[in-house]
């Protein structure tokens, strides 16, 4: 567990990496994580359906420009599983130019929503459905597994047995280094050694061998092209801010900082648009390499840029060993990940017997939405508008209306308490006794609140059923927004006399 302490030095005011100390920590940090990085960017592009350079530039240029245009100093963003998964059927179905396109174009979403506060709107994306979205990942990638499993050598099978358990055990024996990547080269030592037939990652597409070069993706400039590849951006760009707040958050609570979630969303566009610009396949942040990097010490943007950048010169030093890397090895590791991913806690018996069967339905249907898609940005979309219709169903049961006679029976006050909106205003115009009332009736929302102009809507109609019977209505007790908003909306509704 980290310290929720900030030593001074990386406090705000002054630049904490030219301090030596600090430098050393935040290089070596950004060492591991660029050695973490090489086997899932490789994976994250096999997913995707793309050569392995892809993921792999991607990663790099992710970084470097996330580690100064972002929000959230020592969080790290490269090629991810949530963006392989949108990508992967555009890229199949249309070619690799399309990929590149709505890179570029989701990054620009992306710009646009930070710019308008899309980081604010989180806070409306219920728990469950947060739950949901991490299961259905989860599954996804192990889904993304099993051809790898299907007619290939015996062989296989064993290898990613063994490569499970060494990174299983490995952990328990020392942390120096990171498991999947010592299981990735002991099988590949394994397999070179033995000489075993097994599919590898140069059977995938060759390694890059220089720095990647700017340019255009190969695609009609024309509506038809926007127009196909405009969904998957929008996807594209929810899928990716998503993970990058959640993980923004998540550094925020451990280190005990505050970042900026817009700065952060804006970052994001501008590092997917240089991305797609230089033939990556785009990202996000990445929630396993930023707490691998923020549990070595890491806490200024020099990790993340040294991430990035030690990342490429390792494929072009190492390449042709890169390579030579067995597939089996990835899997194992993309097994891994998915297991790790997923949320058990919240599939346990007990937590199940403890949780409302609302916020259960919402986990489901989001993880069923997802799976059934395979697009992660719908099954949030979808899961998020079924928590809120529960939300509202369950709220609007809290509205109720009581009657009190004076004892000489000229008049009758009706006191309202509780939350007045769309939901459970539909039921208020019939909680008045409008033919057996006296003269004088007075309506008490000292307890309530009016949130929109269904609530108007419905007092006006109260209103206009006593009016027709000769009968007087004063709205009483209003608080000062309530107030503001009845002022301004009653008697102008359609429909409501």
């Amino acid at each position: 567990m980290l310290s929720s302490s900030v030593p001074a030095r990386f406090r705000p005011g002054r630049p904490a990496w030219l301090t030596p100390s600090v430098a050393r920590t935040e290089i070596l940090s950004g060492l591991v994580v660029a050695l973490a990085l090489i086997p899932e960017a490789i994976s994250f592009s096999i997913i995707a359906g793309v050569d392995p350079s892809v993921g792999l530039f991607a990663s790099f240029t992710m970084a470097v420009v996330i580690a100064i245009a972002g929000g959230r100093p020592a969080m790290i963003s490269a090629a991810t599983g949530a963006i392989a998964l949108v990508v992967a059927p555009l890229a199949r179905e249309h070619g690799f130019g399309y990929l590149i396109a709505t890179v570029i174009v989701g990054g620009l979403i992306q710009i646009v929503l930070g710019a308008l506060g899309v980081a604010r709107l989180m806070r409306f994306v219920p728990r469950s459905v947060m739950v949901g979205f991490v299961n259905a990942l989860a599954i996804l990638i192990f889904m993304a597994q099993v051809p790898e499993l299907i007619d290939v050598p015996w062989v296989v099978y064993p290898l990613v047995g063994g490569a499970l358990a060494l990174m299983v055990f490995l952990p328990r024996l020392t942390r120096a280094i990171p498991a999947p990547l010592i299981s990735i080269v002991a099988l590949t030592a394994l397999t070179v050694g033995a000489h075993l037939a097994v599919p590898t990652v140069g059977d995938r597409g060759v390694l890059p061998s220089s720095l990647p070069v700017p340019g255009l993706p190969d695609v009609p400039f024309t509506l038809g092209t926007l127009t196909l590849i405009a969904p998957y951006a929008f996807g594209f760009a929810l899928v990716g801010l998503m993970e990058s707040l959640m993980t923004a958050k998540l550094v925020d609570d451990i280190t005990d900082t505050h970042s900026s979630k817009t700065r952060e969303s804006i970052g994001q566009g501008l590092a997917n648009i240089v991305t797609g610009f230089f033939g990556g396949m785009g990202g996000c942040a990445m929630i396993g390499q930023t707490m691998i990097n923020v549990k070595n010490g890491a806490r200024t943007r020099l990790s993340t840029f040294t991430a990035g950048a030690l990342l490429m010169v390792l494929c072009i030093v190492f390449g042709p060993l890169v390579s030579q890397i067995p597939m089996a090895a990835l899997v194992a590791v993309m097994i891994l990940v998915s297991f790790g991913t997923f949320d058990w806690h919240s599939v346990a018996p007990a937590t199940l017997r403890r949780m409302p069967a609302g916020e259960i339905g919402v986990m489901v249907i989001t993880v069923a939405v997802v799976v059934a898609t395979h697009n992660l940005a719908i099954g949030v979309v979808v899961g998020s508008l079924t928590g809120l219709v529960i939300f509202a169903r369950r709220v609007a049961h809290l509205a109720q209306v009581t009657s009190c006679l004076d004892p000489d029976g000229r008049q009758v006050v009706y006191a309202v308490t509780g939350e007045l909106f769309f939901a459970s205003s539909n039921d208020l115009v019939s909680q008045f006794d409008y033919a057996g009332d006296p003269d004088d009736v007075v309506v008490d929302l000292t307890g309530a609140h009016i949130w929109d102009a269904s609530s108007v809507a419905a007092l006006d109609a109260v209103e206009a059923k006593y009016a027709a019977r000769g009968k007087t209505v004063r709205i009483v007790g209003l608080n000062q927004p309530s107030a503001r908003m009845h002022g301004a909306l009653s008697g102008e509704l359609s429909g409501s006399h």
